[in-house]
């Protein structure tokens, strides 16, 4: 049998890590820049291990308050202090109960500006680079961080969006946009039975754009993430794919 791996966004705030655990492989836990403290830190930890689910750091821009999903006009000693204190909370977290960080996943903008942006790309590795060589990075194929990752010998995932629209760039369809969320299961599994097959995602214009998928994102804080994790267990399975 084949495999694919899913990963989640956990530990914020939803509170659903319980129910979704036993249908992924690798989850990216809210280290206190958009949402977390060490109380979800902690529980989100503890449900992952159970569930032999690898651990990941999932840091953002420090705004709580819109939830990490606006950029934030910082100094680049700013952000890259920041980031760093977010990695080493979440590693003392780790460490108190023996458990290994995986990888690390930029959440939101963060995430969609390091994409693109390569001063803000630059920053976020001197971040992360007392972990670099030890864990996996998942980020975007073809994007800026990637390539700037792989020419310091960092180990990529490539990460593509099970439950986002692209466009024909390869960015993700705006959050201001009403087709940015696939939230039917079923059109969920095409998506990514699409892109794991053919190497290639479909865009909302239509056109067919190559991709590298290693690792597929099902957000945990969208309302319908367990349902759609669900189907996607048992049709993947259907297909001769196992989620590993």
């Amino acid at each position: 049998m084949n495999t694919i791996a899913i990963n989640c966004d956990v530990g914020e705030g939803v509170s659903n890590e319980h129910l979704l655990m036993p249908y992924i492989s690798s989850c990216n836990i809210a280290c206190g820049g958009h949402y977390g403290d060490v109380k979800t830190m902690d529980n989100t930890i503890a449900i992952a291990i159970e569930n032999n689910v690898l651990i990941g750091a999932h840091p953002s821009f420090p705004d709580k308050e819109n939830f990490g999903r606006k950029i934030l006009k910082m100094t680049p000693e700013a952000l890259q202090k920041s980031i760093e204190s977010q990695l080493q909370l979440f590693k003392s977290r780790l460490d108190l109960v023996g458990a290994k960080m995986n990888h690390i996943k930029p959440h939101g903008a963060l995430y969609n500006l390091i994409t693109v942006d390569v001063a803000t790309a630059k920053i976020f590795l001197k971040a992360i680079d007392k972990y670099a060589k030890s864990v996996f990075l998942y980020v975007p194929y073809n994007s800026v961080i990637a390539r700037l990752a792989i020419e310091k010998n960092i180990t990529v995932v490539y990460e593509v969006f099970a439950d986002r629209n692209y466009n024909s760039d390869l960015s993700l369809v705006s959050r201001n946009q009403e087709n940015a969320l696939i939230t039917d299961a079923v059109a969920v599994f095409k998506h990514v039975v699409h892109m794991y097959q053919h190497q290639e995602v479909i865009a909302i214009s239509g056109e067919k754009k190559p991709i590298i998928a290693d690792t597929f994102c099902v957000h945990g804080d969208q309302e319908k993430a367990l349902s759609i994790l669900i189907y996607l267990s048992e049709h993947l399975k259907k297909q001769g794919i196992a989620i590993e």
